[in-house]
């Protein structure tokens, strides 16, 4: 609840060698000096010992920065207490402050604050979020462009615009008396900015950059899919035998290639079979093909589903009587590691096209329906017959606007976004 003061650890679990604990709030300041006794000038850094507040006892040394409301990380007074990152240590300081009555943060309930407070709008907030989940460089780039305002920044230049439009259309209402149609050049404007929209909304999503690009190995029983799996992952991750039919599920594997993320599919041997078990397994890794990012089919060319990014691979090539690779096709050997490298280039290729690029910020899916919303109204109001329309679907744009930002109307999403955050942060 805002107006009440909140600590929490905001570094990783102990022992470490350091340990941050900080506090926010109205009390933020009071509760410093209750444990250092005095606390540095705004911005600044000190060495202090902190002590218990009720006991006095040592508890450890540790450095000490304040922030002074509105300039800090949540919009309040802020302190940091940088201690030693035993585990009794900081415990003992997490003691002292709840001797003080202090309340214990609830997950990303800083950042939320932030947020309250104008520090950040919801865009920034979910970069941030995606910036803790980020596992490969390609994620983090994205989150870091997300969460250092990049989209907030394209959404003013777009608001600034639309309220431009705005209050031209109704200056034009006021001398409106016949419900005139607008003016030619505000229509084109319009469209002119919701053709801006739709440029954005034509760009790859977060969500494929978050999930990883699906690759999908699949093909016949026994072409060599589990032993290209294990030899791709590293390990023996599936079961590998002379017996076809021995995959019976799919197995999931996520990947980072060159930083960008992948997530490889194995998948049952695609043929007829009066196995019960083994027909599900067939039935599922038919709808794997369906829903692949990119297809590397093993089997024979004449027999690949019909896909936009299938890779024809001749998997087995040392084997004799495998003979020449086909027209098309990439000879691969799991046992030898021949074509594995080119495989691996071709496929990471394929997903760059596929993701973000690392100069443009990525929307998610939350945010690509209200800059939809916006993008539609303004179609609208581009071939409104009056006035009084187009005016009134320039004010829906501005709404979803809002919306975006987390502004007006996102109530129901606040919970699910925080949510995601650790401890601390």
């Amino acid at each position: 609840m805002i107006g009440d003061t909140i600590f929490a650890l905001s570094s990783g679990r102990p022992p470490a060698a350091v340990a941050i604990i900080r506090i926010s709030g109205p009390a933020a300041h009071d509760a410093g000096l209750r444990l250092a006794a005095s606390l540095p000038d705004a911005r600044s850094v000190a060495v202090r010992e902190l002590r218990h507040p009720a006991s006095g006892e040592l508890l450890d040394e540790a450095l000490l920065l304040r922030f002074d409301a509105p300039a800090s990380s949540t919009g309040e007074d802020v302190v940091e207490l940088h201690c030693h990152g035993g585990r009794a240590v900081v415990e003992a300081v997490l003691g002292g402050l709840r001797s003080l009555g202090l309340r214990e943060a609830e997950p990303g309930e800083f950042t939320r604050r932030a947020f309250e407070n104008g520090r950040i709008d919801l865009t920034e907030a979910e970069g941030l979020a995606d910036l803790i989940e980020a596992e490969t460089e390609s994620q983090r780039k994205a989150a870091l462009a997300l969460a250092e305002g990049g989209l907030r920044a394209k959404v003013a230049e777009w608001q600034a615009q639309l309220l431009a439009l705005s209050a031209e259309a109704e200056q034009a209402i006021d001398y409106d008396e016949d419900g005139e149609a607008p003016e030619p050049h505000l229509q084109r404007d319009c469209a002119a900015l919701a053709d801006q929209l739709q440029e954005w909304l034509r760009r790859p999503r977060m969500e494929r950059l978050r999930a990883g690009v699906r690759v999908v190995i699949a093909g016949p029983p026994n072409v060599g899919k589990s032993s290209l799996l294990n030899i791709l992952s590293g390990e023996e991750r599936a079961i590998v035998t002379d017996v076809a039919g021995t995959t019976r599920d799919h197995i999931e594997l996520p990947l980072a290639l060159a930083g960008v993320p992948i997530l490889l599919v194995d998948t049952a041997g695609l043929r007829d079979t009066e196995d019960t078990v083994e027909a599900i397994g067939v039935e599922r890794a038919a709808k794997l093909v369906d829903t692949a990012d990119v297809l590397l089919w093993l089997g024979e060319p004449h027999q690949v589903p019909g896909h936009p990014c299938a890779l024809l691979v001749h998997a087995k090539c040392d084997l004799e009587e495998r003979g020449p690779a086909p027209a098309g096709s990439l000879p691969l050997s799991a046992k030898t590691g021949e074509g594995i490298s080119e495989l691996l280039a071709r496929v990471e290729e394929i997903a760059r096209t596929l993701l973000p690029s690392d100069d443009h910020v990525a929307l998610n899916a939350r945010q690509a329906t209200h800059i939809g919303d916006a993008a539609d109204a303004l179609a609208r109001a581009a071939s409104a017959s009056q006035l009084v329309l187009l005016a009134e679907d320039l004010r829906r744009a501005r709404s979803a606007f809002d919306a975006l930002t987390g502004r007006a109307g996102i109530e129901d999403v606040l919970d699910a976004i925080f949510s995601r955050f650790c401890l601390g942060k």
